[in-house]
């Protein structure tokens, strides 16, 4: 529209202009060389924008000729360049799908079209690493890291492939490198906390994170989180040789994260050693109203050394009322209850928690229970076999890996925070009942139950038939509490070992065991006794 305007403006000037000269006639005389020349003013500025024009068309094809050379160079240069610019698409494209040998193809033709620009220099390693040529893509990278633009680039392709070869410490150094030449790269950024972490470095880490919140890395919940995460790790390292510092940091860690549940556990111990009964408790009751932890019920229960069972039995049902009755506050209540030997009580918190399927901890209690109410009974016994089959009770999980304590960072992939409290899935409910037989089966299949081999059956004699057995030197005999604490032992090995292996072989059905008949003579109902316990096992 406005080019339009422009040129028609331009023959409106260009018209006024004609009309002008031919209103005022006049005449332009020029002599050269002898002759003359005589003409109207009208004819004479036509001559004139003739000559101006014909100059002009010679002096183009005079500059035209001279750049003919450069520009058919430029035109077969340009050509070149898009054919080798088409070579790397066609390469990313190629190593993409995992074709190596037409990845390997179009970088050869793009180096040979492009030289040595970062597009094909990044093409020759993609397509070096696909093909499994380790040492050709670290020779790319580190052609990479000649130029200024490409610098970064060839470091974290350095830092991959020292990775892949388990040099850590190449790797490291490759990222403290990245991290100079660009803070704001977040790889080299995640890589050098890892390390830092992996070190212990729990202050070096604490840096990291202030300077990758303040790039824009990190947004300020995550920042906060992390934070107290890693104050808490130095808390939980100094915590016996400088208690002190280490309760600066646990309360530090608790100002930031309030349900960081060790953070919480450790200042509450921390501050119930030095006196501070009632700071200890607030700090740990906060922390108990966002997450029920075990940890915070014991150091709530022992904030006083010394108390009576009946006075952790009311911090037990403090404890229970804060959580509004959750199943944790009354594990609390059952365990402090069994301790004072006030066994209705106990009986009474665990009564909502049986309902449908106890976990591994209530079936336990409730073996300690009886044990400690009637002696040791089959029903003992019994609870004692269904905690080996019971669902598995909340622990702290990271990437697959199931612990009874919690760390800083992942046992597998060195992040931090990866740590959470929650139940296993069903699959590790027990292991080694749920394990499928072959390993490579697709892990969105619904887990199969192996098959249950069942123990023999204890032979237990009749009471009328005479048992013949014999002499030889029996073993000192167990008490019953002795039997009671080698089961509860042993169940709680086999809890700890889960954690640990997976592949533990199945273990039998459990069984309840009547009671002796009374008619049975004394040491052959204490043998039948045993026979039955250690068959389970």
């Amino acid at each position: 529209m406005w080019r339009a305007l422009v040129f028609i403006g331009l023959l409106c000037v260009a018209a006024f202009g004609a009309v002008w000269l031919a209103d005022r006639p006049g005449t332009v005389l020029i002599t050269f060389g002898g002759y003359e020349i005589q003409m109207s003013m009208a004819v004479a500025a036509i001559a004139l924008a003739g000559l101006a024009l014909a100059l002009a068309l010679l002096w183009s094809l005079v500059t035209g000729l001279l750049q003919l050379p450069s520009r058919l160079t430029f035109a077969s240069r340009s050509r070149r360049r898009s054919r080798g610019y088409q070579a790397v698409s066609r390469g990313m494209v190629a190593v993409g799908a995992g074709d190596t040998i037409a990845a390997r193809r179009y970088a050869n033709e793009a180096e040979r079209l492009l030289g040595r620009e970062p597009l094909t220099l990044l093409l020759k390693a993609q397509a070096a690493q696909v093909s499994g040529n380790r040492e050709a893509a670290e020779a790319a990278f580190t052609q990479m890291m000649e130029e200024n633009e490409t610098r970064v680039l060839g470091l974290r392709g350095l830092f991959v492939e020292a990775r892949r070869r388990g040099d850590i410490p190449a790797a490291q150094q490759f990222a403290s490198e990245a991290v100079r030449l660009a803070p704001a790269a977040a790889w080299a950024s995640d890589a050098v906390l890892e390390a830092r972490c992996a070190d212990r470095d729990w202050r070096g880490a604490l840096e990291t994170v202030e300077r990758r919140t303040s790039l824009g890395l990190l947004d300020k919940a995550t920042a906060r989180r992390h934070r107290a995460v890693l104050l808490t790790a130095d808390a939980l390292e100094r915590a016996d040789h400088d208690p002190e510092g280490a309760l600066r940091s646990a309360q530090d860690a608790v100002k930031l994260a309030p349900d960081l549940v060790p953070a919480a556990a450790l200042a509450g111990r921390l501050l119930a050693r030095k006196g501070d009964l009632r700071r200890a408790a607030k700090v740990v009751e906060t922390a108990w109203r966002s997450l029920p932890h075990p940890d915070l019920a014991e150091v709530y229960l022992n904030l006083r050394p010394g108390d009576s069972g009946l006075d952790r039995l009311q911090r037990a049902e403090t404890l229970a009322r804060l959580s509004n009755h959750a199943p944790e506050g009354r594990l609390a209540v059952a365990r402090s209850a069994l301790e004072a030997r006030e066994f209705d009580r106990a009986r009474d918190a665990l009564e909502p928690l049986l309902q449908e399927r106890p976990s591994m901890r209530v079936c336990l209690i409730m073996s300690d229970l009886e044990q400690a109410e009637h002696g040791s009974t089959g029903k003992g016994r019994e609870w004692l076999a269904r905690a080996t089959r019971a669902p598995r009770d909340p622990a702290w999980i990271a990437d697959g890996v199931v612990s009874d304590h919690w760390a800083p960072i992942s046992p597998v992939t060195g992040r931090l925070d990866a740590f959470v409290w929650q139940a296993p899935p069903d699959v590790l409910i027990a292991p080694e009942l749920t394990l499928h037989d072959d390993v490579t089966a697709d892990l969105d299949d619904e887990p199969k139950p192996l098959p249950i081999p069942l123990a023999p059956e204890p032979v237990v004699p009749a009471p009328s038939e005479p048992v013949a057995e014999p002499v030889v030197p029996s073993p000192p005999v167990a008490s019953a509490v002795d039997e009671h604490e080698v089961q509860v032992e042993a169940v709680r090995e086999a809890m700890k070992d889960d954690t640990k292996d997976n592949t533990t072989p199945p273990l039998p059905e459990p069984v309840v065991f009547p009671t002796t008949p009374p008619d049975v003579p004394k040491p052959e109902k204490e043998a039948a006794a045993r026979r039955s316990v250690f068959s389970v096992w």
